[in-house]
């Protein structure tokens, strides 16, 4: 791996009872941007997240992150995760989930309210979390990954069932985080959210379909259009290899 080189997954097979996920899957993942994994529902993206996070048996290959393999003690403290599935404590409030998470990455004093305050919770912090919506939910658990300042964060369709304004805060302040250095992984299948991204990967069928910037995606597929795109290089991957374009 190289310095600016936060994840690196090698040759990974990860099997799902008989079925196999991924399929000697190959990337790079760079320290100080945003990466956006998008990908129709079930092309393996959520099981490469938890792969990269090391909470997931992998069949063969290898993940490093941080220069260590997934899941070693040496970084867990370093990686923030937000699964689809939230992982919240109902009967605590906000503000208590997020102070757990703090006490046990050894955040400092004064990093809680800073965290609440970047998924705009300040008002809710005192409310107990199954009180809340869907979204303010959603952005607790985000709380929770943020608040041990991680190097990589990981990050699993963490604007869904957001108002259109939040998200963008949201994508400021993942772009803020890759500006101070972090490594951001973010897995969507909303492709309007793609442009948000310094570069995608494209997923389907347990391999990468396709990898660049939005620019690089939209000239290869000739489109301005990244939900265009992503179908034209579908099409353009599904062509016999020899024929015409």
């Amino acid at each position: 791996m190289t310095a600016s080189t936060a994840i690196e997954v090698k040759n990974l097979r990860v099997r799902r009872g008989a079925r196999e996920v991924l399929h000697g899957l190959s990337l790079s993942i760079a320290a100080g941007r945003v990466t956006g994994l998008l990908g129709p529902s079930g092309s393996g993206k959520t099981t490469l997240l938890r792969s990269i996070v090391g909470v997931q048996v992998v069949e063969s290959g290898s993940v490093r992150v941080l220069g260590e393999p997934a899941g070693a003690p040496a970084v867990r403290g370093r990686v923030g995760y937000m699964t689809q599935a939230r992982g919240l404590y109902d009967d605590l409030s906000t503000r208590e989930n997020v102070s757990y998470f703090a006490r046990i990455l050894d955040a400092p004093a004064g990093r809680v309210g800073e965290t609440l305050a970047a998924v705009q919770l300040e008002p809710l912090a005192d409310q107990v979390v199954r009180t809340l919506s869907g979204g303010e939910q959603a952005r607790a658990s985000l709380a929770t990954a943020l608040v041990g300042h991680p190097a990589v964060l990981v990050l699993d369709e963490p604007t869904v069932g957001l108002d259109p304004q939040l998200r963008r805060h949201l994508w400021d302040t993942f772009h803020e985080l890759a500006g101070a250095g972090a490594a951001l992984l973010i897995s969507s299948h909303v492709m309007d959210e793609a442009g948000y991204c310094d570069e995608l990967l494209l997923m389907r069928e347990g391999g990468i379909l396709a990898r660049g910037t939005p620019d690089e995606l939209r000239e290869a597929a000739h489109t301005p259009d990244l939900s265009e795109a992503f179908l034209r290089l579908t099409e353009q991957a599904d062509q016999p290899q020899g024929s015409a374009a």
